[in-house]
């Protein structure tokens, strides 16, 4: 049990102490404290999977009584099932091998301290969200990572963009924590508790499925995991979080942040039962996403804004399995893609970090000798991201395609839209390592990656390959899925339609057979690209919509209108003292005068109200 309390605690030590250091803590000292915080957190977890692995019992443990209000007693206590030692792994795991390569990726930054204190802050909030046993802790959690995540993106603070991409990370994502935060005080007041399980018993015992009440509820917290997880239409605020740094990025779109909404939605899912009409939001939600994030990837130029939005449309996926009920394929997709997203964003900051910080694709070419560790990163993450067979990713991705195809009424359309997805999932990520690593060389690389980044890559690879063989301890966490009669045709098609798009990436980008430049000679063609290109517009939208009205009244609000009021009455005063001044000078008769005028005046009010 002791092994249970250093998960979180190790990681928020080290962060506490990096704080207090003030940033004179030797690099040598604060690197192995960042990284070997999360390396020791990463031992006591897998000592712990190890143990749950061999007996299948669930762990609890309470530290302690929160608070006491009345009956409402929340505890700060941890709950230790198969999900969570899921979600523990990869967040401490894939942490780990991030937090070392960022100690070469970070080396040269004055602001190392800081870095590593933030990081390992960031990972003791999400740990903590997913050990937690009731949902106050687990929002706790959830509003620490929103936290870590406007401070990680704000990193470099001194460049204006930066802060103002942190300041939208966590304003937009602050709209989904209101509806969450709205969400639990319902299931507080209607159940009575906020303890996980109790609260599944009793919302199964009272309400009804399709009852307003369990709809309303999960509608609500569906608003927090689609702010917290960049679904539509709050995904805003992901692509510009890539003003952080790179190792930033993978910690935010593999381990962390990101995952946070997929949990909520699988952690509570009896109660998503009970709503099927939210259930069945939460399939369009992720169809839509995917879709809308994966054009979006088709026209970007930048190599981090291609995986931001290729981020957006593999959670996509995860909430199509949530929602379609393949809650165990959602999970599963969540863990491959940890794996291939972070080997993605690591290789990619490999890339900028050789390139004298270059991001624009369009300037890089002729990598795959110069680079070529990151170049076989790429092409396995790129692999395994496309859903290629034997990748890790074809296992996760191929499970959810079938699922939605087994969906009746709905699933054919969702199994459609799912097939889009991959083939444009083929189309941008192969894009990627045809520009990137063939053709003509534009920018020279003037190092090499060492082994700080190049280890953390090399088993990223591996596990992006033989990450789908891998069988989570998820037996028991959700309920059986259903079982539905192989169609060997839909496999076939699954299998196939990212093959066809590879070979529709190397045919525009590499082997020229079909002209990009001709495609876009169009004006329709240009205008739709550009579109795509601004994430089809949603900034300009919500700019128009919400942000220029507020700036609006708040520059109307600027001179106080409420204080005029306020203003009036001291004005006045001000006005009457001046006038009492002039009865002020300095003449004794006049004085006398005033108050026998006054003592007159007085007399004729006590002998007018005299009986």
């Amino acid at each position: 049990m002791n092994s249970i309390v250093l998960i979180p605690l190790l990681p928020l030590l080290s962060a506490a102490v990096l704080i207090l250091s003030t940033g004179k803590m030797p690099r040598t000292v604060a690197s192995l404290m960042g990284a070997g915080s999360i390396g020791l957190s990463a031992l006591c977890v897998a000592l712990l999977a190890s143990s749950f692995l061999a007996d299948g019992e669930i762990r609890e443990l309470t530290l302690w009584t929160w608070m006491s209000i009345g009956d409402f007693s929340p505890r700060i206590a941890f709950y230790i099932d198969g999900l969570t030692i899921v979600m523990m792994s990869v967040i401490t795991g894939i942490g780990f091998l991030i937090h070392l390569y960022s100690i070469e990726f970070m080396w040269d930054d004055e602001s190392l301290c800081r870095y590593f204190a933030y990081m390992n802050l960031f990972v003791a909030a999400m740990l903590l969200l997913v050990m937690a046993d009731n949902l106050l802790l687990l929002y706790l959690g959830w509003e620490g990572v929103g936290l870590c995540s406007y401070l990680l993106v704000g990193f470099w603070y001194r460049d204006p963009d930066n802060g103002a991409a942190a300041r939208k990370a966590f304003i937009v994502t602050r709209i989904g924590d209101t509806a969450m935060a709205l969400g639990l005080f319902l299931l507080l007041t209607e159940l009575g508790t906020l303890d996980i399980q109790p609260l599944m018993v009793a919302a199964n015992t009272q309400w009804q499925t399709g009852d307003t009440l369990p709809v309303l509820a999960t509608a609500l917290l569906l608003g927090g995991a689609v702010g917290k997880s960049a679904q539509l239409p709050l995904h805003t605020w992901l692509p510009d979080a890539m003003a952080g740094p790179t190792p930033v990025s993978a910690l935010i779109h593999a381990a962390t942040m990101v995952t946070a909404g997929v949990y909520l939605i699988a952690r509570t899912y009896g109660l998503f039962l009970l709503a099927p009409a939210t259930l069945e939001a939460v399939a369009w939600i992720g169809l839509a996403t995917l879709l809308i994030a994966a054009f979006a990837a088709l026209a970007q130029n930048d190599i981090k804004r291609i995986l931001a939005y290729s981020t957006i449309s593999q959670i996509g996926y995860m909430f199509l399995a949530l929602g379609v009920g393949a809650f165990a394929s959602g999970i599963f997709h969540l863990v491959t893609h940890a794996f291939f997203k972070a080997l993605l964003f690591l290789a990619a900051g490999a890339v900028i970090h050789c390139l004298h910080h270059e991001h624009n694709i369009f300037r890089m070419g002729g990598l795959r000798s110069r680079l070529p560790v990151v170049f076989a990163s790429f092409v396995i993450g790129s692999a395994a991201l496309a859903a290629l067979p034997f990748t890790s990713g074809f296992y996760s991705k191929d499970a959810i395609l079938l699922a939605a195809w087994s969906l009746q009424d709905i699933g054919p359309w969702l199994w459609a839209g799912g097939l889009l997805g991959a083939l444009l999932t083929g189309i941008y990520s192969f894009r990627l390592v045809f520009i990137v690593f063939f053709g003509e060389a534009r920018t020279e690389p003037d190092r090499q990656p060492g082994w700080k980044m190049a280890g953390p890559l090399i088993l990223l690879c591996v596990l992006s390959i033989v990450g789908g063989w891998i069988a989570l301890p998820l037996a028991g966490v959700f309920p059986a899925a259903e079982s539905h009669p192989v169609n060997h045709s839909v496999e076939w098609i699954s299998i196939g339609v990212p093959l066809l798009g590879l070979l529709l990436a190397y045919l525009m980008f590499l082997g020229g057979q079909i002209s990009v430049d001709k495609l876009l000679s169009a004006p329709m063609a240009r205008r739709l690209v550009d579109f795509w290109f601004s994430g089809w517009r949603f900034d300009q939208l919500y700019d128009l919509l919400w942000v220029k009205p507020y700036k609006a009244i708040a520059h109307w609000w600027r001179n106080e209108p409420v204080d005029a009021l306020y203003n009036g009455i001291v004005a006045a005063s001000q006005w009457g003292h001046r006038r009492l001044l002039i009865l002020q000078n300095g003449e004794l008769r006049w004085y006398a005068t005033i108050m026998v005028l006054g003592l007159v005046l007085l007399l004729a009010v006590m002998l007018r109200n005299a009986p």
